[in-house]
This record gives structure tokens, C-alpha cells and sequence, in this order.
């Protein structure tokens, strides 16, 4: 059987251990990996509005209909500087999205033109009212994967979050309904979370830079609290234990 599906009429014991030795014969052997390994981190910038990311994303209402979700969030500080929620993707509402961030962008951002975007492969990206955009000089597109090895994972982070988060544990009844939920989380997302990586500011405090001091009064009120815990778990005692205060000092 083995000379026959090897095209081999001879199964010495060389060509035997030489079929075996071919990849994927062997469900315990190992594969050599084709693709390189990911980036641990994407692109990073130092100011506001260095690069903008923009995607769509789908969700599925109740009733089985589709309706779209796009967005452009910014780089460095992680705000969304602008979003749409619609019933069909329209490619010509790249170009408004990019229109609206472009006019409200940051006054301690870069505010440099042509503004860079990182976007994909789809076609609301490359829109011909977004290509006037770069025609103009307003817009400079980097082609995620293509042009950059990065990916454009930080906006697809976003919207990983805000779904499995907020959007699915809701009811999905609605285009209004999925609008009206978007537009309380991103108010929320924006003005009141705090972020891991900035250090407890908010994405607003960020791209606006009026948060500096958030950090050093989040360490001062982590410490304080600290202080108040040790202080009540030290005066716990029961009627068995002595008194862990008078232990301490003893």
C-alpha cells in the first residue's frame, strides 16, 4: 500500500523510513512555521493624530439583518475620533468620517498634512471621494500589511471590546437601538475609562492633553487606601486571637 500511494513498486526498509520522513506524514512531527511571528506590538506614536486607524465591522441583529458599524480611532491617545452605524456599507462614508476627524483634530496633535491613516484592503477605503482626499493632500493611506508590517489591530481591538463587552449583552433589535447603544459607549469609552496603558487617563485626557496629573493622584489614592486597609486588618480580632495590634507592638 505504501509503494502504491508513493509511486514506489520497491518498499525497501530505506524508501520506508524516507516516506515517513516527508512533513505531515507524522502526526507527532513538527512542521517548520511558513509565516513569520506576529509583532508583539504595532506602530506607535508620540502625539495626537500621528496616524489614525479606520474599519468596519459587522453585527447581526435578532431578526437576522446585518448592519455596519465604522469608526476611526487614533493611534495615541485611542480615541474615536468619529464613528457611523448604518443598515448597508456605503464606501463614499469613508470619505465623510475622514472629513469630520480631519476638522476636529487635536490643537497639541501633529496637525500635519497630509494626515496618515492605516486602513485595509476594502473597498469603502479606497472610495473615489477618499481618493480626492489624497489627491488633495489632506490624506496619506498606509496600507495595513502591505505597506506596514503591522496590522491594523487597534481599532479591531476596539471593536473586539465594545461587542463581547457591551453591544452582545444587550438586545439587538434594531439599527437605532445597536446606534443608540454605539453612541453611550463610545461617549463612555472616550470621557470615563480609564486605560491600563495610559496610566489610568481616559482616552479624551489623552488626545486633548489636560490629564497629566491623573496618574500621580491615582498612585496617592492607591497608597491611602493601602494605608486604611492595613490599619482596619490590623485592629481584626476575635475572642480565640489576641489582639493582632497588641501582638504587633508586644
Amino acid at each position: 500500500m505504501i509503494s502504491y500511494h508513493s509511486g514506489v513498486l520497491d518498499p525497501t526498509p530505506r524508501v520506508f523510513v524516507s516516506f515517513f520522513q516527508k512533513p505531515g506524514r507524522l502526526a507527532c512531527q513538527s512542521r517548520t512555521r511558513v509565516h513569520p511571528s506576529k509583532p508583539t506590538e504595532g506602530i506607535r506614536t508620540n502625539k495626537p493624530d500621528g496616524i489614525w486607524h479606520v474599519d468596519v465591522t459587522v453585527v447581526r441583529l435578532v431578526n437576522g439583518s446585518k448592519a455596519y458599524i465604522q469608526a476611526i480611532i487614533d493611534n495615541y491617545s485611542r480615541r474615536i475620533l468619529a464613528y457611523r452605524v448604518s443598515e448597508k456599507l456605503e464606501p463614499a462614508s469613508s470619505a465623510e468620517l475622514l472629513v469630520k476627524a480631519y476638522e476636529s483634530r487635536s490643537e497639541v496633535g501633529d496637525q500635519v498634512d497630509p494626515q496618515a491613516v492605516m486602513v485595509d484592503g476594502g473597498i469603502e477605503n479606497f472610495h473615489s471621494a477618499v481618493m480626492k482626499l489624497v489627491e488633495e493632500g489632506l490624506l496619506a493611506l498606509i496600507l495595513a500589511q502591505t505597506a506596514v508590517l503591522f496590522s491594523n489591530s487597534m481599532i479591531e481591538g476596539f471593536w473586539r471590546v465594545m461587542k463581547h463587552q457591551w453591544l452582545f449583552l444587550n438586545q439587538l433589535d434594531s439599527v437605532s437601538a445597536l446606534e443608540r447603544l454605539v453612541r453611550y459607549y463610545v461617549e463612555e469609552y472616550n470621557r470615563n475609562l480609564p486605560h491600563s496603558a495610559f496610566n489610568g487617563q481616559t482616552p479624551d485626557e489623552m488626545y486633548f492633553g489636560h490629564g497629566d496629573g491623573v496618574p500621580e493622584e491615582l498612585a496617592a489614592a492607591r497608597a491611602s487606601a493601602r494605608q486604611v486597609r492595613l490599619e482596619a486588618n490590623r485592629e481584626l480580632s476575635c475572642e480565640s486571637c489576641p489582639n493582632l495590634a497588641m501582638a504587633v507592638n508586644g
